[in-house]
């Protein structure tokens, strides 16, 4: 009978194994691991004390983020745009729908380790110094002191606040505090990099350093989502862009696509001669309405010119007290790059590199300066020596540690320092006084 039981048990759970093997996922495909954010009919509906609904935030989105891809977020005041990043960040549970961030849920803390993120508004501790901050950071994602340390170096020296590493966070301006919270959001080197207006407050060279540093963690196959009303900077950089309006989702797609006008052509040339510009009107004429073509000189846009000022500023060592430019980019976000990108690398480095400049006071003037010793005027030495070797008098030492001003002290001071104001030389009288 135990036999029988035991032949039993066997086949019992080998064919558990077998329908379980059955049952199991295949492995997931290239493309279906390249997926970092994966939403369906995402809803968020707030409600009241009694439960009833309030708002509805976020009204049945769809989603699909790749990885290395630079995906805009857009929309007006209210238009659900925060709310979807808090559920991404694990902050708020969705009322319906699905949603996967990094192939697991947003509420994972092992999701969130993977995860960097810069708020609207950067919530520092005040009274850590810049140094501090990132260390404090980086220690809460249990990163070992060493490396806290040589990341924290690198990233002050790559948002060009290595000079005021030391400076505490409190006293920092709103460009400096979104620069040090742009560092503390790559100090856990991410994979996924949500930035929410990460130009706000920066002058227009630590915009164009943040653009730079955000293609080229997408070339590294980062991916980055980039909420930001500065349009111009969400077209510079992004490869997709989502547009909301009242929590729904009213168009997404490619931005080159989205933005070609189909209807038109524009033809750019070399500078023309009226001649050989007369001719091309004429076959252009020829081929469409004389109305639909215009002439006109490209232009740069403000900010290249802005760039290129201040490029020709540092050239001829212009001092300013003001932020200087970022350095290179952090070592630990340099690697990996995909095999083939090294082109696209060097130029990226190079756009992020400072310029370096003359320091002050460095050359043939600054050394005599440095040699050149001061004038002493051995008179006046003497003199004052004399006056602190002599002995005082019994009563004006007894005046003194009564702590009451001693006989004729006041006009004796006057008189002395009236004689070293107008460099007059004492008397002999005034000598043995």
């Amino acid at each position: 009978e135990r036999l029988r039981l035991r032949q039993t048990f066997e086949v019992s759970i080998t064919s558990l194994l077998l329908e379980q093997s059955a049952l199991m996922p295949e492995t997931p495909s290239t493309e279906e691991t390249s997926v970092v954010v994966e939403a369906h009919a995402l809803t968020k509906v707030f409600k009241d004390f009694w439960g009833r609904p309030k708002a509805r935030a976020v009204n049945g989105i769809d989603l699909t983020i790749r990885r290395g891809q630079v995906f805009g977020l857009l929309g007006p005041n209210g238009s659900g745009k925060s709310t979807t990043v808090k559920m991404l960040l694990g902050l708020l549970y969705p009322t319906r729908g699905m949603l996967k961030v990094l192939g697991e849920s947003p509420r994972r803390v092992d999701t969130k380790r993977r995860i960097g993120y810069l708020p609207e508004d950067s919530y520092l501790y005040r009274y850590l110094t810049a140094a501090e901050s990132l260390d404090f950071f980086g220690a809460l994602f249990g990163m070992y002191p060493s490396e806290r340390a040589k990341r924290s170096e690198q990233l002050l020296e790559m948002v060009g606040l290595s000079s005021a590493r030391g400076r505490p966070v409190g006293e920092f301006s709103k460009g400096m505090a979104r620069r040090i919270g742009l560092a503390q959001a790559l100090i856990n080197d991410p994979e996924l990099v949500i930035l929410d207006e990460p130009t706000a407050g920066l002058d227009p060279i630590g915009c164009r350093e943040v653009k730079n540093l955000i293609r080229l963690l997408a070339e590294r196959g980062k991916t980055v989502i980039l909420c930001s009303h500065l349009l111009s900077d969400v077209e510079d950089v992004c490869d997709e862009v989502a547009v909301l309006y009242g929590g729904q989702l009213c168009a997404q797609g490619s931005l080159r696509e989205m933005l070609k006008i189909e209807e038109k052509t524009r033809i750019v040339a070399p500078r023309l001669e009226p001649g050989q510009l007369e001719q091309v009107l004429a076959t252009l004429r020829s081929a469409a309405n004389a109305g639909d073509i215009q002439v006109d000189q490209p232009s740069m846009s403000l900010e290249e010119f802005f760039l290129d000022v201040v490029r020709q500023a540092r050239e001829a060592s212009v001092e300013t007290a003001g932020a200087q430019s970022g350095g290179r980019i952090a070592d630990y976000l340099q690697a990996e790059l995909p095999l083939g990108e090294e082109t696209r690398r060097a130029e990226l480095l190079s756009a992020l590199a400072t310029p370096e400049l003359e320091e002050e006071g460095v050359g043939e003037e600054a050394d005599e300066a440095a040699v050149q010793e001061p004038h002493i005027d051995e008179e006046k030495l003497e003199e004052l020596a004399g006056e602190g070797a002599r002995r005082e008098t019994p009563s004006a030492v007894e005046g003194k540690q009564a702590g009451r001003p001693t006989p004729r002290s006041d006009k004796q001071a006057s008189e002395r320092l009236r004689r070293m104001l107008d460099e007059e030389e004492p008397s002999e009288d005034a000598r043995e006084e």
